[in-house]
């Protein structure tokens, strides 16, 4: 597979993928995380991998991008299906072992992947994340912060899911509240990557609405310790959602493990000011 995006059949519905570089080298799997698509891995990001001999595929999970999608508000699968994708893509595309990169929801997907499908497993790497996985309580981590309480508090209702203008505005301004507070908010940089993700959705108001509902299904904290393949943990230092002690929380539960602190970075799928961190750590970790 080429650079072109391919449709794949897997577990029961189609995924879009796209997969970088040579298909002989190593493949680094990216999961992205709710209410993105393949598009939140940056184009220049993962090509970085591919020029250093790494087979490196994005893919939109259900309800992103081009999958396969559902009613809104109304998703028929939960939080173990995207595993159970995840784990069918490595077969069907015939990765072998993959090396995971995941981001916040894809993290609990890395998570669950390395625990449960170990035959399918070379490393596992999760950013934005918390040990166990979004939507189990977790009474010994800090919670969000008061700024982002507040945000949810006084959400603008979703817009008019046909009116693109108003549902690019909403996606560019729902990423504010989660960025670094100590970094500038690039507004139109954020407009220009909407238009992309609206444009390319086969339905936005799927994609911005129904990966928030899974059923996460029981929590796995206590099973962590049981990941035996090599383990490396990035988080924000200003992350608002899960500040960084769930990041460093996750990597006292993964035996051997290496934790990372990316500064000046929220909840956010690794900003360029982190990448000549972020693409030597993980080139190191999957080589």
């Amino acid at each position: 597979m080429g650079t072109n995006e391919h449709t794949i059949a897997v577990n029961g519905v189609d995924l879009c993928v796209q997969g970088f570089g040579n298909p002989a080298d190593p493949a680094v799997l990216l999961l992205h995380g709710a209410g993105e698509s393949m598009l939140a891995w940056d184009v220049e990001f993962v090509q970085r991998f591919a020029a250093d001999r790494r087979y490196v595929v994005r893919y939109d999970s259900r309800d992103a991008g081009r999958s396969t999608t559902y009613p809104v508000g109304a998703p028929t699968y939960g939080l173990r299906d995207l595993v159970a994708d995840a784990a069918g893509l490595i077969t069907v595309l015939g990765l072998g072992k993959a090396h995971l990169v995941g981001m916040s929801q894809g993290s609990a997907v890395a998570q669950l992947l390395a625990l449960d499908h170990p035959e399918l497993v070379a490393s596992l790497a999760v950013a934005s994340g918390t040990p166990g996985g979004p939507g189990h309580v977790q009474s010994d981590l800090p919670g969000m912060t008061p700024e982002l309480a507040a945000y949810f508090d006084a959400e603008a209702p979703t817009p008019d899911w046909h009116d693109r203008n108003a549902v690019v505005e909403y996606l560019a301004e729902s990423m504010r509240p989660f960025a670094a507070a100590t970094r500038p908010f690039d507004l139109e940089t954020q407009r220009e990557q909407a238009r992309r993700v609206v444009d390319r959705a086969n339905n936005i108001g799927a994609q911005l609405t129904n990966p928030y509902l899974l059923d996460p299904g029981a929590p796995w904290r206590n099973r962590l310790g049981q990941i035996a393949v090599p383990a490396l943990v990035l988080h924000g230092t200003e992350d608002p959602l899960f500040p960084i002690g769930h990041g460093q929380a996750l990597a006292a539960e993964i035996t051997g493990s290496r934790f990372v602190a990316l500064e000046q970075t929220g909840h956010e799928v690794f900003p360029p000011h982190t990448w000549d961190v972020v693409v030597p750590e993980l080139l190191a970790h999957t080589a």
